[in-house]
């Protein structure tokens, strides 16, 4: 019976190959980890004294971020022109706007997350101003 035997200066070199493999894996782990900006920022200021518009500034919001699943399958439909009529029909805004079903939504946590601080600031202060389909 034949046995394939690994010559020994072959196994010194698998455990060498083996050795810088693993110093790589270290060194790059190390270097990702500490690469990580531990620095915190402040978001964008948003002022509740501005007039905030449905079309140019609170209609954006919902493209980007919401109508992946608001697309006229689940309410609010927040499409662009469909958008202003459901909410407001449907009963998503109303006042006061801290208490509306549309702000609601968008800040507890078992809706996903999908707008940014500023964003949810924005809603909030165009409802507090009526909700006009300005």
């Amino acid at each position: 019976m034949n046995t394939l035997t690994i010559p020994k200066n072959m196994n010194l070199k698998l455990k060498r190959i083996r050795m810088i493999f693993g110093a790589l894996v270290l060194v790059a782990a190390i270097g990702g980890f500490s690469s990580c900006e531990k620095n915190s920022y402040a978001p964008a200021a948003v002022d509740p004294s501005t007039t905030w518009h449905f079309q140019t500034d609170i209609q954006p919001i919902f493209t980007a971020n919401c109508i992946t699943c608001h697309n006229g399958i689940r309410l609010p439909d927040l499409r662009s022109g469909k958008s202003y009529l459901s909410l407001t029909k449907g009963g998503f805004v109303n006042s006061p706007a801290s208490t509306s079903r549309l702000y609601i939504r968008i800040t507890t946590g078992d809706h996903i997350p999908r707008t940014t601080d500023a964003d949810k600031l924005e809603i909030l202060y165009w409802i507090t101003q009526g909700a006009k389909n300005n």
